[in-house]
């Protein structure tokens, strides 16, 4: 691992975190507008519309879909459909700040997955880490209120933030440990679509769902095809590319230093696009969480 990184690693591990911010801003705002699964599911039929061009390559009969279609929909199933439908489900009675905040939780998740389902057990200094994080987490949760704490007075969509982030937990251990042909794993794009095409089933089927059940309908209007647009360019598409490769020149260790600026972000973002302020206890969090990590990056 490079003991420096350059400016272009930099930004690039900078635009990643700024999309995550601007798909929790974005989705605050669409909330009103098009119910949370029906979002999940367009926004993801369209980035796998514009990224067919390049990752076209996955129909072919020799790349690797079909063999490994297993864990693809399983993938799919956990990252795309959802992590991303349960955060949008968040957003709808949380704020974005809270949201990223609560999100913060994920190394803990990933330590439950990795020991239960895959016995890889977490060292100790990675415990104290996840003491951190947990921290964080409950001072979010709290509002920096202890009282609310005791009392388990929850806000629904930090909840169901909680249930994204187990599920992004699986997601992610399926990346690594889920067998697939090393021509699709190598062909970022390809990979991506395979993993898109389940996720969009999965949703399609929610989605279904949704307008079976509840009174769901869309707000159609530039303000609602602007925010499609962009959750599906930015955060889908150009997010997972700009990590992907600041991960390959950084490594993960210094990647996940720049994962945390996503709260942050946030809160600038929606200081000035929704005028919810960040709190003293965001503070705290947002230490207690960047600590966290800190120490589990530790040698």
């Amino acid at each position: 691992m490079p003991s420096k990184i350059s400016p272009s690693t930099a930004l690039l591990l900078t635009v990643a975190p700024l999309m995550w911010a601007g798909n929790a801003v974005v989705g605050r705002i669409m909330a009103p507008l098009v119910p949370p699964v029906t979002l999940n599911l367009l926004r993801w039929l369209l980035a796998a519309l514009i990224l067919l061009p390049i990752g076209w390559r996955v129909f072919r009969a020799n790349s690797g879909l079909w063999q490994a279609w297993k864990p693809l929909a399983l993938m799919g199933f956990f990252g795309i459909g959802c992590y991303n439908g349960f955060q949008y489900f968040a957003l709808r009675t949380s704020t974005p700040l809270n949201i990223t905040l609560v999100a913060a939780s994920m190394p803990i998740w990933m330590m439950v997955v990795g020991a239960l389902l895959f016995r890889v057990y977490p060292s100790r200094r990675q415990l104290l880490a996840a003491l951190f994080s947990i921290a964080g987490v409950l001072v979010v949760l709290s509002r920096g209120d202890v009282s609310q704490l005791l009392a388990l007075r929850l806000v629904p969509g930090d909840l169901f933030m909680l249930v994204a982030a187990l599920c992004w937990a699986i997601y992610s251990w399926l990346l690594m440990r889920a067998v697939i042909p090393a021509a699709l794993r190598n062909d970022w794009a390809a990979f991506l679509l395979g993993q898109m095409l389940f996720g969009v089933m999965w949703s399609g089927v929610a989605t279904a769902l949704e307008w079976q059940l509840t009174d769901a309908r869309i707000v159609w209007g530039w303000p609602f095809i602007g925010g499609l647009l962009f959750i599906a360019l930015g955060p889908a598409l150009v997010a997972y590319r700009c990590w992907g490769l600041g991960v390959q020149r950084a490594g993960p260790t210094i990647a996940a230093f720049f994962s945390n600026l996503t709260p942050l972000i946030t809160a600038l973002l929606s200081a000035f696009l929704l005028a919810e302020w960040p709190k003293l206890y965001h503070a705290v969090a947002f230490a207690l969480i960047v600590s966290g990590i800190y120490l589990s990056a530790q040698r």
